[in-house]
């Protein structure tokens, strides 16, 4: 083909004139995921919303304003999403949004096979380098199948999006156009954490042995694990993801990943999300192995790690051990992501030492104010069963830890109960004594 450079300056153009020239209407586009989020071509998309009708937008966790899935615009652009967020779970629950539930892993294939169209992809990408290599940088995930299986791609040239190792390459030759657009990537702070949530971390960090490969997500509880594991030794990264926590762990020598099994010596995750110095960590770092969800998630890639344990979060747990982590009720909150993957890969784990551990707080504040237990008698009408019971392992709040495994439906009821907030004690025991027909 002709020199990159002139292929690349050829087609380099303001972010309005790639979406009017790239997109059709009745396509299905597909977004980069997260940090990566391409926010100059999503504000042209928007500017240009009259230009287009019966447009799906896809794609998983929104760390933007979601302005495309308001209601001014359902009639040029309609969410259809593989997991919500913030700016973009009011459409859904509207009713002119959806949501298609999905196992992260399976993204690749659900590309391959069709299942997901992506007919144009609409990415963020580091500027070429002398070769015309670019990278898509700290978000792997889904968003390297999009480009591989889209039929357009457009390229917001960010000198702030970081080089990355592993799956991250796309050459100059596949892009269809090229907006140079610097901006920031998006960053994800957390508050102090609580007092609960730092009982919690140690909690988990008593299930968490030496040379553990770990998998702890992103947000306040990962974040007080992470911080609990300062006098473990030899840790290893096999993960979806992995936050600031995990990075200020391998800076102190707590993460070495000398026990890796499939990846050593490396730290193995599909994104990260968090701070600039993060993002600044994973430019050009060796040590940091970005690769696909369906390479990450996987249960049977999982399953291979040695010691391998795994954090989890859940919205409620009721007193069968059944897990609810994606929705309040009705209302569609966020996704399932990884969550069952990772907990059935450490149920199959070659060694047989992978423990799966759901962590959370016994009460929470609902919508209205009103504190509520997180350990219930019943699931909410209409909410998704995430782990089942016969999947839940060990279960941890601020009161203690409950493991769930081998035990009686009554036994596992006894322990989750204990583990509540005592304020709900006297309504969960109630419950258990009109279900099992004696004294708590």
């Amino acid at each position: 083909m002709q020199d990159w450079k002139d292929y690349y300056n050829s087609r380099k153009c303001s972010a309005d004139q790639a979406v009017r020239e790239i997109v059709r209407s009745g396509d299905h586009i597909v977004f980069g995921h997260n940090a990566c989020e391409p926010q100059a071509l999503i504000d042209a998309l928007i500017r240009n919303y009259e230009a287009f009708t019966d447009i799906t937008i896809h794609h998983m966790q929104s760390m933007g304003a979601g302005e495309y899935t308001k209601p001014e615009y359902k009639d040029h652009f309609h969410f259809d999403g593989w997991f919500l967020s913030p700016g973009t779970r009011s459409c859904v629950a509207e009713g002119y949004g959806d949501t298609t539930p999905n196992h992260y892993y399976q993204t690749d294939q659900f590309f391959e096979k069709g299942i997901y169209k992506c007919d144009v992809a609409i990415i963020n990408m580091s500027p070429p380098d002398s070769r015309g290599y670019m990278s898509i940088g700290v978000s792997v995930d889904y968003t390297m199948a999009a480009v591989k299986h889209a039929d357009r791609i457009i390229a917001q040239i960010n000198r702030n999006v970081p080089v990355t190792h592993g799956d991250t390459a796309v050459h100059v030759s596949q892009v269809d156009r090229f907006v140079e657009a610097d901006e920031p990537l998006k960053e994800f702070r957390l508050p102090p954490l609580s007092d609960k949530e730092k009982q919690i971390g140690e909690y988990c960090a008593s299930l968490i042995p030496d040379r553990a490969t770990i998998s702890l997500g992103v947000g306040s509880i990962p974040a007080a694990v992470s911080y609990s594991l300062h006098k473990k030794k030899d840790l290893g990264v096999f993960t979806d993801m992995f936050s600031d926590a995990v990075m200020d762990l391998f800076n102190e020598g707590i993460i070495t990943n000398k026990y890796c099994t499939t990846d050593p010596d490396v730290m193995t995750t599909s994104f990260v999300v968090g701070s600039k110095d993060l993002y600044d960590f994973c430019d050009r770092n060796p040590k940091i192995n970005f690769r696909s969800a369906t390479y990450c998630n996987h249960p049977l890639m999982i399953a291979r790690q040695s010691n391998v344990c795994i954090v989890n979060s859940a919205v409620s747990i009721d007193l069968m051990g059944q897990i609810v982590s994606a929705s309040i009720g009705e209302y569609q909150f966020s996704g399932v992501g990884g969550q069952p993957s990772l907990n059935l890969g450490a149920a199959l784990s070659r060694d047989g030492k992978g423990r799966s551990i759901i962590a959370m707080t016994s009460s929470v504040m609902d919508f209205s104010g009103k504190l509520v237990s997180k350990i219930t008698p019943f699931i909410t009408r209409g909410s998704e069963v995430t782990l089942t019971r016969e999947d839940t392992e060990y279960v941890v709040t601020e009161n203690g830890i409950a493991c769930l495994k081998g035990k009686s439906l009554e036994d596992q009821s006894r322990d989750l109960i204990r583990i509540a907030d005592p304020q709900f004690h006297d309504e969960l025991k109630e419950e258990f004594e009109r279900r099992y027909g004696h004294s708590y």
